[in-house]
């Protein structure tokens, strides 16, 4: 919705006027808000509520669209540096205070919370969002119109809302994670990312003790749960962090290899300092005056910062740091696409196709393969397959189950005009015992990522998909393929896969469709079939 400049701004002048002033003298005004509620666990902390909070007052018209240097960016920084003490963060600014200055009137807010481990607490994993938005807007920063106040609810009072819901779970936190984590909120970015590369350029804790960047920009519109995760290629292990924190109610998340220069996790990357990105997606408001606080989905908030609370956390607290994965410099969108196609299909087993049969029960052969197993087994068009391997055929399920596991030496009965017969056949390829192909990534030690699936396999029967990722077999942990192989060969079935898709962590259970047999094979390598 469009907004008039001028909308209840006389009234608000007044607090605006409190809070520059306030912003100029360096100090943040006390006693502001109630004291808020105290619940069970620091992670049950982030809550929907709290976000909408914190969004409303980010994006209301008292901060005129929260420009860099602008008396609105100004009075917003005060704000949040209240925040900041609530929690009872220590300074990591300039000269041990909230805020960093630079440019033209911009300013950081940097706020720090000790590690508790005595040597991890030199190390430091950063949590950063930008505050800025571009105010009224110009023909330059904006989709229009201008001369309206941009409130930029997504962009980004939503991130700014989260990192302070992550704050003050980590402000809760008994004992305090081991490593010191940083919460920084940055100026300028809508001119360039000024805050971060000022930052970078002069910062207030030792560089090269610098873990990881966490960024959260625009996780406001979350849209049928998706949520794009940047950067999880830059340490290895990163996803599957990310994953395992994200909790019911899970999103979906689009892990993409893409690294636009267009955020504040950009610097870092550029710096070879490993980052995660969390963003909810461009929309039709962005860079409008509608981009405004009932567009903007709270609960979306919430869940992207929980996620992003646990895999920090899980990152402060780990034996050894996470360190810079220089590959992630040569991948794209395009590699990740020609990586992710699905492996050319295995040459079928038995070579024919069929239709369902009605009451008969079976299945009809409505044409066989030229130079298939079928074809030398002598099976014709009409025929009714009514067993394979010695066991019924109700319908098309069946056959494919029985095909995939069936050894190579095997038979199949049909029923030709009414005379039973059976016909020995000698099918293609070894049996699948799970009937899946994988490969590994160098990004995501420690899991296979299925590359295709075998149809009436166990792997079909139990709805593993192409791009899904396994990270236990049997309850298991597996350092290589080499142990993901040697495990799918010996245990016996049935067994459990703890799988990732789209960042939702799920038990699936291979089960065989015949049971276990001396006869049954190893599982081909490297494709696990």
């Amino acid at each position: 919705m469009c907004q008039n400049p001028a909308r209840n701004l006389p009234a608000r002048l007044g607090l605006i006027a409190l809070l520059v002033a306030a912003a100029c003298c360096g100090r943040v005004p006390r006693g502001a808000g109630a004291e808020e509620t105290r619940w069970r666990s620091a992670f049950e902390r982030i809550r929907r509520e709290y976000a909408q909070r914190h969004v409303e007052v980010l994006a209301d018209d008292t901060f005129e669209g929260r420009e860099a240097g602008s008396r609105g960016g100004r009075a917003a920084s005060v704000y949040l540096g209240q925040q900041f003490q609530k929690f009872k963060l220590a300074g990591a600014g300039s000269a041990g205070g909230y805020y960093q200055a630079f440019g033209n009137n911009y300013r950081n807010i940097l706020g720090r919370l000790e590690g508790s481990d005595p040597e991890l607490k030199h190390e430091f994993i950063l949590v950063g969002a930008h505050y800025d938005h571009v105010g009224y807007g110009t023909a330059s920063n904006s989709y229009g119109p201008t001369g309206y106040i941009h409130n930029g609810a997504d962009d980004n009072a939503s991130g700014a809302a989260a990192l302070l819901a992550v704050a003050d779970a980590f402000a809760h936190v008994d004992p305090p994670p081991k490593r010191t984590i940083i919460f920084a909120l940055w100026d300028a970015e809508e001119k360039g990312l000024l805050g971060s590369k000022h930052w970078l350029a002069d910062p207030t804790i030792p560089l090269k003790d610098l873990v990881l960047a966490v960024n959260m920009d625009m996780v406001g519109r979350v849209r049928n749960d998706r949520v794009e995760v940047i950067g999880t290629r830059t340490t290895r292990g990163l996803r599957r962090i990310v994953s395992e924190h994200n909790r019911e109610p899970a999103l979906l998340l689009d892990f993409t290899w893409e690294m636009a220069d267009n955020s504040d996790h950009h610097p870092f990357y550029q710096r070879g300092i490993p980052i995660l990105m969390l963003h909810s997606g461009l929309h039709s408001d962005y860079h409008r005056p509608s981009d405004d606080v009932e567009r903007v989905d709270p609960e979306g908030i919430a869940r992207s910062a929980r996620v992003l609370f646990g895999a920090a956390y899980e990152l402060a607290n780990q034996p050894s740091r996470a360190t810079f994965r220089t590959a992630a410099r040569g991948e794209g969108l395009s590699e990740q696409r020609a990586r992710e196609v699905a492996a050319p299909a295995a040459p079928g087993r038995f070579g024919v196709r069929w239709s369902e049969a009605t009451a008969a029960g079976g299945v009809t052969v409505s044409s066989v393969d030229y130079g298939s197993p079928a074809e030398k087994a002598g099976l014709k068009p009409g025929d009714r397959i009514t067993q394979f391997a010695g066991q019924p055929v109700r319908g098309g399920d069946d056959l494919r189950a029985l095909v995939a596991t069936a050894p190579v030496q095997t038979a199949v009965a049909i029923d030709r005009g009414g005379q039973p017969a059976e016909l020995p056949i000698e099918l293609r390829g070894n049996p699948a015992r799970l009937g899946f192909a994988w490969r590994t990534d160098d990004a995501s030690p420690g899991c296979v990522i299925v590359t295709r699936v075998t149809p009436g396999s166990p792997a079909a029967r139990a709805d593993l998909r192409v791009n899904d990722v396994i990270y236990r077999i049997g309850a298991t942990d597996f350092a290589s393929s080499d142990d993901f192989h040697r495990l799918a060969s010996t245990l016996p079935m049935p067994f459990e896969l703890e799988v990732e898709r789209k960042g939702k962590i799920d038990i699936r259970t291979l089960t065989p469709w015949l049971p276990e047999s001396p006869q049954a094979v190893e599982v081909a390598k490297p494709t696990g079939e």
